[in-house]
């Protein structure tokens, strides 16, 4: 059989720019998309093909799966990269900003997946990559809106894994933990901007330091992108496929905590592991 095809989203820096080098090493013909194609020039220089796509408009998520089966004919494994974190306490967050959210990191995964099933339905194979989080499995102060996301990402996946099975497609979770790139800073920026000020100022500026200590270089405590592009490369060439990759660092412990400890008892750990006061 001819390469196969993967289409990463989210390509332009971090988790998805890596992914896709690494599925390209793998062997695979990559088409990695964002919104501003002019900052994947380097993945272009090194034999990336790259599209413009924006996951919340469903015209550039049809045209982008239109030009690629135009090329290829198909579309093997699509990986659902694309997102960011909305931090800012619930009181405050305008549910404009709670929609976007929900947008980009759900509805936008879900409709790129609508837009790719039919193919893999012909081929009868085919692999779905959801990039989640640990944060999918437990909450941390400030995050509401982003950890209802990966909730539902998490819900979804398991839903459509067993509606998709009798098709040959699988459909993989990839949970990371901590992993530096440039996600903590902004969702940090988001977080001040949104509650830096006011009743929730203490516990939103300490959770920002926080998420700020994961974007700096050589930061302790987190692990790099290339966790995350080796598990899915894994993932997109295995027979059969883990239906969940828990990796990067803190992502097997503090799921494992959340399931044993009592509630509270958690609250308190993620508190004093997020330097958030009581």
């Amino acid at each position: 059989m001819s390469q196969k095809i993967a289409l990463v989203t989210g390509g332009s820096s971090g988790i998805g720019e890596v992914t896709a080098l690494r599925l390209q090493k793998a062997g695979f013909i990559v088409y990695a998309a964002a919104r501003r194609t002019e900052r994947m020039a380097s993945l272009r220089e090194a034999g990336v093909r790259t599209i413009a796509l924006d996951v919340t408009d469903e015209a550039s998520t049809s045209d982008a799966v239109r030009t690629i089966l135009a090329a290829e004919g198909r579309i093997d494994v699509l990986v659902n990269n694309a997102g960011y974190g909305s931090y800012g306490a619930l009181e405050e967050v305008p549910l404009g900003e709670a929609q976007a959210q929900l947008d980009v990191n759900v509805l936008g995964l879900a409709r790129l997946t609508q837009l790719v099933l039919p193919t893999m339905r012909a081929q009868r194979n085919g692999t779905v990559i959801n990039i989640s989080s640990m944060g999918g499995r437990f909450a941390t102060p400030m995050g509401a809106w982003y950890h209802a996301s990966k909730y539902a990402v998490e819900g979804l996946s398991d839903a459509i894994r067993l509606e998709l099975k009798r098709f040959g497609i699988n459909v993989v979770l990839i949970e990371p933990g901590s992993i530096q790139t440039d996600w903590g800073s902004i969702a940090a920026d988001k977080l001040r901007a949104t509650s830096g000020h006011g009743p929730y100022a203490e516990q939103a500026n300490a959770m920002a330091a926080s998420l700020d200590s994961s974007s700096q270089p050589g930061a302790r405590m987190t692990s790099p992108p290339t966790v995350v592009a080796n598990a899915v490369t894994k993932a997109a060439t295995a027979r059969r496929p883990r239906t969940r990759y828990r990796i990067g660092f803190g992502a097997r412990p503090m799921v494992w905590l959340s399931r044993v400890l009592p509630d509270r008892a958690f609250d308190a750990l993620i508190k004093r592991a997020s330097g958030v006061p009581a």
